[in-house]
């Protein structure tokens, strides 16, 4: 899953996307599309195109500037380009209009808790991925160290199984369901190594795991590296992600992961 941000306060690379010379944040299409297209040609089956940060600290944008971010991207790239187009969203309106505009999955990282948005994913065939956060985006990491898990694995195990529970009992079949552990989320860097550690018991669900920990503060505070420096460290923890079942990897650098997948399949299957 290759990543088009089109903020212009992703921890990563958002800005980069913007239209030269403009006066406040606007999104040049093209360079978004060539980014899915190289993404693509790289290997990406699923493209994540974002309108709003959820980096530690960021704050929410209005629903109608977050349709004008990305709506433009998934209607450009699905004209031009054969492959999944995933909404990252948790606002309704966002996730009904990404959707009739070709997207087929929702990443959701408020696990469809907004209100309306279990209807808007219901009365589409959208897939939807449920993440675990504790906390919100704005302020999620300002007392990680301080979070109270009894045991963060059990508890996000927990949270992600009532998620998978409700989301059946309301009409959205289990087959149109991912699971993500939400790496960084109200976690501190101990918290998403155990998580990494024990993703093989989250399989129990028998829901499909995504993992997203490309380029992320827990690859920067064991390896020293800044945001732009972490690409091993992120296909290390994506290795050993693939083999404790993760199906799915959300990535800023699709050609080297796409290399872990390639070793990692051949050794599963030799």
């Amino acid at each position: 899953m290759g990543i088009v941000n089109a903020t212009p306060d992703s921890f990563s690379d958002g800005a980069e996307l913007q239209t030269l010379g403009a006066n406040s944040f606007k999104i040049d299409i093209d360079k978004a599309l060539s980014r899915a297209e190289a993404m693509v040609a790289d290997g990406a089956t699923f493209i994540d195109v974002g309108g709003e940060s959820t980096r530690p600290g960021a704050a929410r944008v209005t629903e109608q500037e977050e349709l004008d971010r990305v709506i433009p991207i998934i209607e450009a790239i699905r004209l031009r380009l054969d492959v999944c187009i995933s909404a990252d969203t948790s606002s309704p309106r966002v996730m009904e209009a990404a959707i009739n505009s070709g997207a087929e999955l929702i990443n959701d990282v408020r696990a469809l808790l907004t209100p309306g948005a279990m209807e808007a994913v219901k009365a589409s065939k959208a897939a939807v991925c449920l993440m675990h956060m504790q906390g919100t985006p704005s302020s999620m990491q300002e007392n990680a160290s301080q979070t109270s898990y009894g045991s963060v694995v059990e508890e996000v195990y927990d949270f992600l199984r009532e998620r998978v529970e409700h989301c059946s009992s309301q009409g959205i079949e289990r087959s149109r369901l991912l699971i993500d552990p939400g790496f960084g989320f109200g976690k501190t860097v101990r918290h998403n190594y155990l998580l990494l550690k024990r993703l093989a018991y989250f399989s129990e669900l028998e829901i499909p795991i995504l993992i997203g920990v490309s380029r992320k503060s827990m690859i920067g505070e064991v390896t020293g590296r800044v945001v732009d420096q972490r690409l091993a460290g992120s296909v290390a923890a994506t290795t050993l992600a693939l083999a404790s079942g993760a199906m799915i990897i959300r990535t800023h650098d699709v050609a080297a992961t796409m290399d872990a997948i390639r070793v990692n399949s051949a050794y599963s299957s030799a």
